[in-house]
């Protein structure tokens, strides 16, 4: 891989990391829930509201990198420490998201179930470029990574257990912090959860090719 193509790939990685935050951001305004990888520091947000949504992500962000360092020790590539600041990069992105996205009212059901929806597009749109860009994957999905080469298991299934468990920590927060009230973390989560993943390979097979290809006359 020549330098002017890796370079273009970690533009479209930032690019990618754009409409994923305002994917969140949508969702967010929907007041459903938001995906299960952030449904953690979703419920942070509700509860200690000192700190941004983006905050919170990064806050989240970082302790799973932390667990990186932790899981791999010395198998741990220094060129993964660039998680960092994109994980700066995707909080701030969060909070535009939030800001361009402040004159949303949700009062209706149906138009919040609707927002969930739009934001799920937009999230699952992102994460196809990111996946398309292929130079480094987001702390999340590293994590995941890292669990499943350290026990010999395969990435989707530890995937999947890792969502289950986000979820999972989300809920229990909220009924610790809610007077056993569940906030922050709802039926927008499970459908963020199923169709994510549809989404982005649908917007990997339409995009793939036209990406790759618009790179060589660039």
């Amino acid at each position: 891989m020549t330098k002017e193509e890796l370079i273009k790939r970690y533009i479209l990685f930032i690019i990618s990391l754009f409409f994923a935050a305002l994917g969140v951001a949508f969702t967010k305004r929907g007041e459903l829930g938001v995906s299960p990888i952030s449904s953690v520091a979703n419920v942070l947000s509700y509860k200690f509201e000192f700190f941004s949504l983006g905050s919170w992500l990064i806050i989240w962000n970082c302790v799973l990198i932390v667990g990186q360092v932790l899981i791999l020790r010395r198998q741990f590539q220094p060129i993964q420490l660039l998680q960092v600041p994109l994980s700066f990069l995707f909080g701030w992105f969060t909070d535009f998201g939030m800001w361009i996205t402040s004159f949303i009212t949700a009062d209706i059901y149906w138009v919040r179930l609707a927002l969930v929806f739009i934001g799920v597009i937009i999230l699952g749109f992102g994460i196809s470029l990111s996946v398309i860009a292929n130079v480094i994957m987001n702390s999340g999905e590293a994590f995941v990574k890292a669990i499943s080469d350290k026990v010999h298991r395969e990435f989707g299934n530890v995937k999947i257990a890792f969502d289950i468990i986000c979820v999972v920590l989300s809920v229990v927060l909220s009924l610790a912090f809610f007077d056993f009230t569940i906030v922050g973390a709802r039926e927008g989560t499970v459908i963020s959860a199923l169709l994510t993943g549809v989404v982005v390979k649908i917007f990997c097979k339409l995009l793939r090719r036209p990406l790759e290809a618009a790179w060589k006359f660039m």
